[in-house]
């Protein structure tokens, strides 16, 4: 498809051996946040949650910190406070700063979305770059980064292995056998053992073997799951939190989703004012400021595929002695 707002520009490739090399981070403690979206108020809790954190840390938000934050003010209170950690930029920044003729947004968005989504992420983007002024330093934030907490090698992205506006790591595309053989295969190509991600707004933390998982926040600056209105965020640590919503453990390494709590209140008024009934962004993402999402969290994490291996592998070792 190359349809405006379908359409994954070129420049948005690279491939998974651009992530074979040293980390340009290592810490004990990752923090991740993907699709913040424009939301002072899930902005100020997440610094804050941030500030608790002890020993050797990093937060890095990767990508898509910007897009309902079209009051210039706003836009440049939120790029100035991002800009003090890491940066990715995700699609919704790359289109801001250096537009690609006929991406639209830039969210490549597959045949299951529908049309009339596409084409009001590209009228909120269009609106959005009118606030951005000066965006330089968008435009000079990598797609990607390597990081190590303890001995684990950990993809940074904001799409995929191999696109900045790339599904393979949605919840959808990982539900198939065919998606999570295509992980596996990125997993070898890049040689990292956990992939982190967010574009596809929706929460997923997948074990593919004892060592590898693949961790997307969904959305940091809006609820992910059905009647609970935070957002989440990853933290990826040598020990585990207290404040986990649910974790998996990947060799030494704990991978957990956070919630991250704001007020949800003063965001919805905001947006309403910047978003009023009957523009792009209120049809698009009111419902889901409002009600979260048709998701669960019992959705989002999935260790079946690991017991599935397990008992693959039992039942062959069983068959192989039976045969002896």
């Amino acid at each position: 498809m190359t349809a405006p707002g379908r359409t994954c520009p070129l420049s948005y490739r690279y491939a998974p051996e651009s992530l074979r090399r040293a980390p340009e981070l290592a810490v004990e403690s990752l923090w991740i946040a993907g699709g913040l979206y424009g939301n002072p108020f899930a902005l100020e809790s997440l610094l804050a949650l941030y500030e608790r954190e002890r020993g050797a840390s990093a937060l890095v938000f990767n990508g898509d910190f910007h897009w309902f934050d079209v009051d210039p003010e706003m836009f440049s209170h939120i790029d100035a406070t991002v800009l003090k950690f890491h940066g990715l930029r995700g699609n919704v920044e790359t289109e801001v700063a250096t537009p690609v003729a006929d991406a639209g947004c830039g969210c490549a968005y597959p045949d299951w979305v529908d049309d009339g989504t596409v084409a009001r992420s590209n009228e909120i983007i269009e609106r959005l770059r009118n606030a951005a002024g000066d965006a330089r330093a968008l435009a000079a934030l990598p797609m990607h980064l390597v990081a190590q907490v303890g001995d684990t090698r950990i993809g940074i992205v904001h799409g995929d292995a191999e696109s900045l506006a790339g599904w393979s790591f949605s919840q959808e595309a990982l539900s198939s056998a065919g998606g999570v053989d295509a992980a596996r295969r990125a997993f070898a190509r890049a040689d990292v053992q956990v992939f982190a991600s967010s574009h596809t707004c929706l929460p997923v933390l997948q074990r593919l073997g004892e060592s590898h998982a693949i961790v997307n926040n969904g959305s940091a600056g809006m609820p992910n799951f059905r009647g609970e209105l935070y957002g989440v965020v990853t933290r990826i640590s040598i020990s585990p939190s207290d404040d986990a919503l649910y974790r998996l453990q990947c060799d030494e390494v704990h991978v957990e989703a956070i919630a991250l709590r704001y007020d949800h209140a003063a965001w919805e008024k905001r947006f309403l004012e910047l978003w009023p009934e009957g523009s792009p962004a209120h049809r698009s993402y009111y419902g889901r400021i409002k009600n979260g999402p048709s998701y669960t969290v019992g959705q989002a994490l999935r260790e079946e595929l690991l017991r599935d291996e397990r008992r693959q592998a039992e039942r062959g070792e069983r068959a192989q002695h039976a045969g002896r």
